[in-house]
């Protein structure tokens, strides 16, 4: 049933015909533009402007949804052939116009990265940069160049299979298909290449820093510039690589870092990954480490490019991320005593139950003793002072 125009008036009667090339001749244009929908050739509709200009168009339902191909001015004999053609096409399951919008506008795989990244990834995407960085490394470089439509399922098998990591080919992958499935939506693409290409299977990491460790890292992190001291200060906080990458000087209040649940499109800030507000205690190694280079803007995805680098000139081959610094930080907070509701919520990690509901008590002196025995005591054994004698673990109550 044809629906009210916006000012409340009704619509006017569907006008349906046997279209000829005389009724088409006699058509005169009214003060709105107006349709004439064919009865012979179901779907097919003349479209008359109140310029006068007149154009056939197809009109069909795909999944739900009216969708309009535009056919164009032509003779109604051949309205009607290509009516037809696009009648079996959606009898087949086909979305023509989709398909039509496809080839004209997809570009080369670099135009719609670039596309979704601007449109799309930096105002939804917290983790962007790191997708981005990806993209940019293991794709570009073989389909950049390439049609986007003309990108299949084995491309993407054959690129993954060049990625060494099983954990960063599955981040690739996640990267790929988000650019594709974007395209689907906004009606570029029809076909998605990295569905059905296996993931691998990857075990949950345990990986922490060793007492014997620490040192060596400690030291190499020193020779890493800024994304070294980007490395110092996760190890020292604790908090996700992501978040301390956006660190703000705004968010640092009287030796709190105060983390806003919500991103900050002004600031730059993408938000915490569980959309809630948090506060971290800064202790005096993680200040001095701050100190020196004020804030830091570095891409998350540099950071595990320089923790392989520091892996291979260490000779390890247990290999540790960024993440591992964050877990050797959390596994310090129960391992000095303060326990594991300390540190998770140290690490604002969602507990979730009726007691976070009521409790709603900010822990403040406690986290601030929490923060500030950890980071001496990574600090002790990093530069070889030793913790015995010098940390000792404060006891809650």
């Amino acid at each position: 049933m044809p629906r009210s125009r916006l000012d409340g008036t009704p619509p006017s009667p569907a006008r349906r015909t046997r279209l000829s090339e005389f009724l088409l001749r006699q058509a005169k244009p009214g003060p709105t533009a107006y349709n004439v929908w064919d009865v012979k050739a179901p779907g097919l509709v003349l479209r008359i402007q109140p310029s006068g200009h007149r154009a056939f168009k197809f009109v069909y339902s795909f999944r739900g949804r009216p969708r309009w191909y535009h056919i164009g001015t032509l003779y109604l004999a051949d309205a009607r052939r290509i009516a037809a053609r696009l009648r079996l096409a959606v009898a087949e399951g086909k979305d023509p116009l989709a398909e039509r919008q496809a080839e004209r506008g997809s570009g080369t795989f670099a135009e719609l990265a670039s596309r979704y990244l601007e449109q799309h990834a930096k105002k939804h995407n917290k983790s962007w940069a790191q997708a981005d960085y990806l993209v940019r490394k293991h794709l570009l470089p073989r389909w950049g160049k390439l049609d986007a439509k003309s990108i299949t399922r084995a491309d993407v098998r054959s690129a993954l299979a060049a990625i060494a990591a099983p954990v960063v080919a599955n981040q690739t992958r996640a990267a790929a298909s988000a650019i594709f499935g974007w395209a689907i939506k906004q009606e570029v693409l029809t076909v998605n290449p990295c569905a059905k290409v296996e993931r691998h299977t990857v075990r949950s990491r345990e990986r922490v820093l060793s007492d014997s460790e620490l040192p060596l890292f400690w030291n190499a992190f020193s020779q890493q510039g800024q994304f070294g001291l980007t490395l110092k200060l996760i190890l020292l906080t604790g908090q996700r690589p992501g978040e301390v990458c956006a660190m703000k000087a705004e968010h640092i209040r009287d030796g709190w870092w105060e983390l806003p649940g919500q991103p900050d499109a002004e600031l730059g800030w993408p938000g915490t990954k569980n959309k809630r507000t948090h506060r971290v205690w800064l202790p005096q190694p993680a200040l001095d480490v701050l100190e020196p280079s004020k804030i830091f803007e570095g891409a998350v995805a540099r950071l595990s490019e320089t923790m392989r680098t520091i892996c291979r000139e260490l000779g390890i081959t247990d290999k540790v991320t960024p993440h591992d610094l964050r877990r050797t930080h959390g596994t310090f907070i129960t391992r000095l005593g303060f326990g594991r509701e300390a540190m998770n919520r140290i690490q604002n990690h969602v507990e979730g139950g009726i007691g976070s509901v009521y409790d709603r008590y900010g822990y403040a002196d406690e986290n601030k003793r929490v923060m500030e025995a950890v980071a001496t005591h990574i600090v002790d054994l990093a530069t070889g002072e030793g913790a015995k004698g010098k940390v000792v673990a404060l006891r809650r109550g």
